[in-house]
């Protein structure tokens, strides 16, 4: 399976998402990882099912959670661009 570099950023971002979630129930920000986990085994296995939203970056949805994940592929990995919560401004990321 292709290996999945996180940008610090996407790092950043899911991890803050978790610790809110676990501060509005117990367990949701455990329950947070586990989705963005299972997407991200999802991504490993055919990363190119995924549209692509910009030039080479692709999206894929969480479930449950309203949550995408932006990855581009290159010959060695797949980097996790962001964790990006889909009621944020869609482009911040693009610096990255």
């Amino acid at each position: 399976m292709t290996p999945i570099k996180f940008h610090p950023d996407a790092d950043s971002e899911m991890m803050a998402a978790a610790i809110y979630y676990e501060s509005q129930q117990e367990d949701l920000g455990k329950r947070f990882l586990s989705i963005v986990q299972n997407s991200i085994n999802h991504i490993q296995i055919n990363p190119n099912i995924y549209p692509v939203v910009h030039v080479d970056v692709r999206r894929c949805l969480t479930e449950t959670f309203p949550f995408s994940i932006l990855f581009r592929i290159t010959p060695e990995k797949i980097i996790i661009m962001a964790v990006m919560h889909q009621h944020q401004n869609p482009g911040y990321w693009k610096y990255r």
